[in-house]
């Protein structure tokens, strides 16, 4: 799929690995909706991309405004071709604490419904549009990228909510480009390390550069510009389906 013809919508675009991919798929011409709960930032963001950009704010795990981000891409743009899924949250809690009391089963679960939930509501309202488009050339109609983490493979001590969600999506990449592929739809995962995304920019630059050191090489933070490019290759080799890429620099993560 040609980026200049591709139609995408992004979640979490508003800042991070989501803003980053928004920007880079405008500068080669695709038309992006800016997906966000953050209007100030998110429009920002379209407006940056100028004629090719277009925010709505979004929750990704409400079926109502994930549609009314597809209205957007079909009236301004044509209909969409490919979805960039970056929205999420994390949070930091032990099974139990230093009193002996356990983890909250509410914030467990929003974590889920956000992570995966939220993922997993726009690849099927998207899905749902695709499989009724016309096939390019090559019999492709969309194509996902969506975003789990190197905590799937080894989550640290207090990010078992956020590692279970992470694994989830890890485990929906293969089953939904295999349910999808009569449809000429695929689906990958990128799975970052540690990159500079506004979570990590707000800790001091020594804590910053002790994480950037735990990576092999290259010995740094990831740019969020790097998982664009990576983002931007799937939606460009209709080889690559059903896979999840690690993109960590060999990083591999200690109990804490």
């Amino acid at each position: 799929m040609e980026i200049q013809s591709t139609v995408a919508i992004v979640t979490g675009a508003a800042s991070g690995l989501g803003r980053a991919t928004a920007l880079r798929l405008g500068r080669g011409g695709a038309r992006v909706v800016v997906a966000d709960l953050n209007e100030e930032a998110g429009q920002q963001v379209a407006s940056e991309l100028g004629d090719n950009g277009a925010f709505v704010k979004v929750d990704v795990t409400s079926e109502a405004d994930v549609n009314a981000a597809l209205d957007v891409a079909a009236e301004r743009f044509g209909g969409v071709t490919a979805a960039i899924n970056c929205a999420g949250i994390a949070i930091a809690k032990r099974v139990l604490n230093k009193e002996g009391g356990s983890h909250d089963l509410g914030l467990f679960s929003k974590v889920l419904q956000v992570n995966v939930g939220g993922t997993f509501n726009v690849m099927r309202l998207c899905a749902e549009r695709m499989a009724k488009a016309e096939p390019n050339a090559h019999g492709e109609r969309g194509v996902f990228v969506n975003t789990a983490s190197v905590a799937a493979y080894d989550g640290q001590i207090g990010q078992v909510a956020y590692s279970a969600s992470k694994g989830a999506i890890v485990g929906m990449t293969l089953p939904m480009a295999r349910d999808l592929a009569r449809t000429g739809i695929r689906t990958c995962t990128i799975a970052p390390g540690v990159f500079k995304t506004a979570m990590l920019a707000g800790l001091p630059d020594k804590v910053q550069a002790t994480l950037g050191e735990m990576v092999p090489f290259p010995a740094r933070l990831g740019d969020p510009d790097e998982y664009a490019q990576l983002a931007c290759a799937i939606v460009t080799n209709p080889m690559l389906n059903g896979e999840v890429i690690r993109l960590d620099g060999a990083l591999r993560l200690p109990p804490r």
